[in-house]
């Protein structure tokens, strides 16, 4: 059975037969192929992939994100590698796409993250496991529209990173969903994941919250102490990173995280 399908760069990728053998070098993409039903085809996945949390033991790992080992995955004679365009570098998807098939995806915003299930459905034969989760994922946006709907906007400040400071901006993912929740991004003048200096200036005033992410650094309560004195007004909040930042079937799960979050910051504005 022939398959052709565009990835999310528009890439067409040709497949003699349902391709069966997977390596994925996206943790959120892993967990979604597990939550698909394929978790028995996935040979291969980075030292990240930690959803469900037994794939670490039972699958061969061939890496990180920004750093593979080629020659095991080439040992895994996959029939697909899955990468992503912000997660994985262009040097990765060129030296996979000499192994076999690469679907890349590019994803900024929640259209994107259904587009992608939807294309994993096809290219796996998995196209009702796809339809449940995008329709829950629906279904999930759906009430959190609602719930959010009358809440106030809040300016907000979401660090990635110490050593050097650096924050979500514009032109990513996490900023989408940071709008979604009417928390009005005030890096957004910037692109991407700047490193700012933490300095007193009249803006800091202004900001209402402050976001640590518990990935890819993992803040802890010593760091929003070290915050305060550059946020003085600021409520400053640990939130779970995989919840803004992954964009498969976490996002599930996410809206009602994030009415949890909203309610948290209510309490302690009160």
């Amino acid at each position: 059975m022939a398959i052709q399908i565009q990835d999310q760069l528009n890439r067409v990728l040709h497949f003699k037969s349902l391709p069966k053998r997977i390596v994925s070098l996206v943790p959120s993409q892993t967990e979604l192929l597990v939550d698909i039903g394929l978790e028995n085809n996935i040979v291969g996945i980075t030292k990240f992939c930690v959803h469900p949390i037994h794939l670490k033991k039972e699958k061969q790992i061939v890496g990180g994100t920004k750093q593979i080992h080629i020659d095991k995955i080439v040992s895994l004679k996959p029939d697909i590698i899955l990468c992503n365009k912000e997660e994985n570098t262009k040097e990765i998807v060129e030296a996979c796409k000499q192994v076999c098939n690469v679907h890349v995806s590019d994803i900024f915003n929640i259209e994107d993250s259904l587009e992608l299930i939807n294309q994993y459905g096809k290219i796996f034969n998995k196209k009702k496991e796809a339809i449940k989760i995008v329709t829950k994922i629906n279904e999930e946006i759906s009430g959190f529209k609602a719930f959010i709907l009358k809440k106030p906007t809040l300016k907000v400040a979401y660090f990635i990173w110490r050593k050097p400071w650096m924050v979500a901006a514009n032109d990513t993912f996490i900023n989408y969903v940071l709008n979604l929740n009417k928390l009005e991004n005030v890096y957004t003048t910037k692109k991407r994941y700047p490193e700012i200096e933490l300095i007193n200036v009249p803006i800091n005033k202004s900001v209402d919250v402050i976001l640590l992410s518990s990935e890819p650094f993992p803040f802890k309560n010593s760091h929003k102490r070290e915050l305060q004195e550059f946020y003085p007004n600021a409520t400053i909040e640990l939130v779970d990173g995989e919840m803004f930042s992954w964009y498969g079937s976490r996002l599930t799960k996410a809206f009602a995280y994030f009415k949890m979050l909203r309610l948290n910051l209510q309490n302690n504005a009160l």
